[in-house]
């Protein structure tokens, strides 16, 4: 299964405070252990909403907002994108993790949808096409 592992922002990641030195060589071996054991697909850190914008959608309507964003605890600071067994074994690989963050901080996992739930839905056959189509043009551009 294929799960988005969330690390939440702070005030100082929306401040633009740069990341400890220790802190980023720290992670920097865990996402090397990541890596080795095949479970890492990618990773990035995201810069403060202060650079980005956000859309919102109500019906055919589209309005754009700039940030910063005000819901620092609801922003997100970075991610991973990980393949593993089960959640359980997610939970234990975050475990491992470095604190992202030099005070209090969260980290969310979640499941990605598959081909396997929109089976449950009766479309599971047309997605994993749609899927392996959309990979394939990736794939060439890449």
């Amino acid at each position: 299964m294929k799960v988005m592992v969330i690390v939440k922002a702070t005030g100082d990641s929306e401040a633009g405070v740069p990341p400890d030195p220790d802190m980023l060589a720290a992670m920097g071996r865990y996402n090397e252990e990541l890596a080795k054991a095949g479970i890492l697909l990618a990773a990035d850190g995201l810069k403060p909403s202060s650079a980005g914008a956000r859309m919102h959608f109500d019906g055919a309507s589209r309005n754009v907002t700039d940030g910063p964003f005000a819901e620092t605890k609801e922003l997100i600071a970075g991610f991973w994108i990980w393949q593993v067994r089960s959640m359980e074994e997610a939970v234990e690989w975050l475990k491992k993790c470095p604190n992202p963050m030099p005070g209090p901080s969260d980290i969310d996992i979640r499941p990605l949808y598959g081909a396997e739930d929109f089976a449950e839905w009766g479309q599971g056959e047309e997605f994993a096409a749609y899927e392996q189509k959309l990979r394939d043009q990736i794939n060439t551009k890449g």
